[in-house]
């Protein structure tokens, strides 16, 4: 990223943190925080059996479940899946964006129709997203208009409203050539066998009426209850955007279905006809057993708010949709370790202050420094280190004579 757009990301940035500054100092902001941080420790420490519950209840539900060992798999599945379809219709989701799914059905000829307002923008300007809420945050109105002009091929001023409207027509006129809409999810409940998505536009929403529905989720992302899915979304919330609940919440249970004539179950009213739903390991078990810490996260993204390598670097100092410290930490189990590596793990203050800006707490400084340890141990290292390791050895100072 040039120096324009990280200073646009940061203005974005600084927005943010005066909406949500006195929020999160509220009493309410505190006990759901508490309440929050309690339900992803007891969910992540028991991943296993949630899992096997919500396959069952999913299933039970109508839903067909689908489990992906990696991203290759997730991919695959869902190319069979959407293989006949021209285009398909998709809401945000890290978790897609983690697997590359749009540029992977684009390179097998299908195309894919960013429904978010935010996702549109990026996807039109080929760049990368700097934060899990707001992927265009390193984007000023002047530019937006100038992506978006260029794209329809006319003026659309530097105006919000003229621009959203564009997008917004556009993405309508798209939609009803869809059949498949993919979402993810930001939290399982699993006793439920209910899946839970927020969103502020509504794309959601009309993405969930196509005829297939495909869900792309983490079994990090599982809790027990409907009620603790919606506390984990309401925290979200608060950190991501700084207002207490979104627009919307969008829980699917099952396809569409009514049984207003005599009781007799019909499905297919309205909504799906078929919710297809793939829970995504990649990595996690392997970070489960290691840093299971890092599968806390509820996807807010407040750690990179006020980072100061990432509020330097943006999307660099990470890994794909997974931004900052605890990205390069999932790029470790995700990936391998030169990936880690050049995500930035060497990049890192260790400051802690994501760690301070985190409603889970996660300690990711510490994780990361644990990590460079074991890279270290292996030869992965920045050079610049090597050389000052051979002069202390050599000279017992770290400065090359003559320094």
């Amino acid at each position: 990223m040039n120096d324009s757009s990280i200073k646009i990301m940061n203005k974005s940035f600084n927005i943010l943190d005066k909406r949500r500054a006195t929020l999160l100092q509220d009493e309410a902001t505190i006990k759901l925080k508490e309440r929050v941080k309690n339900i992803r420790e007891n969910s992540v420490e028991h991943i296993s059996p949630l899992l096997e519950k919500a396959q069952e209840k999913l299933q039970e539900n109508g839903i067909e479940v689908i489990l992906a060992k990696d991203a290759e798999v997730a991919r695959q599945t869902i190319y069979q899946l959407v293989k006949e379809e021209d285009l398909v219709a998709k809401s945000k989701s890290n978790t897609a964006g983690e697997i590359q799914l749009t540029e992977y059905l684009e390179s097998k000829e299908v195309k894919v129709l960013e429904t978010d307002l935010g996702d549109r923008i990026v996807q039109f300007d080929a760049s990368r997203p700097t934060h899990p809420i707001g992927p265009a945050c390193h984007l000023d109105m002047g530019k937006i208009s100038e992506i978006v002009s260029d794209r329809f091929q006319r003026e659309v001023k530097a105006e919000p409203r003229a621009i959203m409207d564009s997008v917004k027509k556009d993405i309508l006129e798209k939609i009803p050539q869809c059949k498949v809409g993919i979402t993810g999810a930001n939290s399982v409940a699993a006793e439920d066998g209910s899946l839970l998505m927020v969103h502020n536009e509504g794309n959601i929403s009309l993405l969930t009426m196509l005829d297939l529905h495909i869900v792309l989720v983490g079994i990090d992302k599982l809790v027990p209850t409907l009620e603790d899915a919606v506390s984990v979304v309401k925290l979200e919330t608060i950190y991501a955007t700084g207002k207490t609940v979104p627009a919307y919440m969008n829980v699917v249970s099952s396809p569409s279905k009514t049984a207003d004539i005599e009781q007799i179950l019909l499905k297919d009213m309205y909504g799906a006809k078929k919710v297809v739903v793939i829970f995504l390991d990649n990595g996690r078990s392997k970070a489960l057993k290691e840093k299971k810490e890092c599968l806390w996260c509820i996807g807010c993204g407040a750690c990179i708010v006020n980072c100061p390598v990432y509020t330097t670097l943006g999307p660099d100092f990470g890994y794909l949709r997974h931004l900052g410290g605890r990205g390069i930490v999932l790029s470790y189990f995700i990936d391998n370790d030169e990936v880690c590596y050049d995500s930035g793990l060497f990049k890192c203050t260790l400051c802690g202050l994501c760690t301070v800006e985190c409603p889970m707490e996660i300690a990711t400084n510490n994780m990361l420094e644990d990590l460079r340890s074991e890279s270290v141990k292996k030869g992965i290292y920045p050079e610049k280190h090597g050389e000052i390791k051979e002069n202390i050895k050599k000279r017992g100072s770290p400065f090359k004579p003559g320094t």
